[in-house]
């Protein structure tokens, strides 16, 4: 690793899977000097990497894009898969995508690769130029442990709480600090554990206050799966990041601010309401 890398981890989506237009689905980019590593593909997700190569992050430029990895294989955090693996190489990518997720992300990346077959054959012999490597994908299916390691990066998966899905969240160690990135996740034992310490810990959330609007039956699945935001001070409270960014934040009529109050109520820390394109530098402060 490099002895002073520029580190920024950017929200490229903080939506959920409501059709939020403010909001591009989730996913996010750790950069690292000039290497971009992408978590998860919500809808939009080159062109909020576009976005962010358009202010300032030439990493995210779609030819770029090299490299992702998913929490699990819902439909909001992978309907911008095939937007990944076809946009960059058309735009001029070159070399394959790299692709590290749960079971089940080799069974569906073929069938998008097969879904495209007209598109992928059009493109390689008719009159369009594109190269014969770009769209091809490399996928690894994880477990739990050290996945990923670089000169700039080593990634870490661990399994998160997520209902029936394999889901995982992703520690990234970079010379500058570490990044958590939580995928959805309801607590369990020892959560905080693996977030400890971390300099950024970007954590799904929903409001507690505006829980009790919502009809029995949601409320069953919200509480099994996601994360609430007393329970998020809590973790907060055992881990101490140095910045608790929230994302894939189910607010039901509660405001930003009111969100993160309800956070800060019980936990001290610094708390960030995050946006689509927010932009945050290693090392913190």
């Amino acid at each position: 690793m490099s002895d002073k890398p520029s580190v920024k981890l950017v929200l490229l989506g903080t939506g959920t899977p409501n059709a939020e237009p403010d909001r591009a689905g989730a996913a996010a980019a750790i950069v690292v000097d000039d290497a971009a590593y992408l978590v998860d593909l919500g809808p939009g997700v080159v062109r909020q990497a576009h976005a962010a190569a358009q202010q300032g992050i030439p990493a995210l430029k779609p030819k770029n894009l090299r490299r992702a990895f998913l929490t699990h294989l819902h439909t909001d955090h992978t309907a911008g898969y095939a937007d990944l693996i076809f946009t960059p190489w058309v735009l001029g990518r070159v070399d394959p995508l790299q692709v590290w997720g749960p079971p089940g992300t080799k069974t569906m990346t073929e069938h998008l690769l097969a879904a495209y077959q007209a598109d992928i054959h059009e493109r390689l012999y008719g009159l369009e130029p594109a190269n014969a490597r770009g769209f091809q994908v490399d996928v690894s299916e994880i477990e739990p442990g050290v996945i990923y390691t670089d000169d700039a990066v080593r990634v870490t998966a661990f399994l998160a709480r997520h209902g029936s899905w394999t889901a995982y969240s992703y520690k990234f160690v970079t010379a500058a600090g570490t990044i958590v990135i939580s995928g959805d996740t309801a607590p369990y034992p020892g959560i905080a554990d693996h977030y400890r310490g971390c300099d950024i810990l970007v954590h799904e959330v929903y409001s507690r206050r505006k829980f009790a609007l919502r009809a029995q039956k949601w409320q069953a699945y919200h509480a099994a799966v996601h994360t609430s935001a007393t329970e998020l001070a809590d973790i907060a409270g055992q881990a101490q990041p140095k910045l608790l960014v929230l994302t894939h934040q189910l607010l039901w009529g509660q405001t930003p601010a009111g969100l993160v109050s309800e956070i800060t109520a019980d936990y001290g820390g610094a708390v960030v309401f995050g946006r689509d394109l927010d932009v945050f530098d290693l090392p913190v402060g």
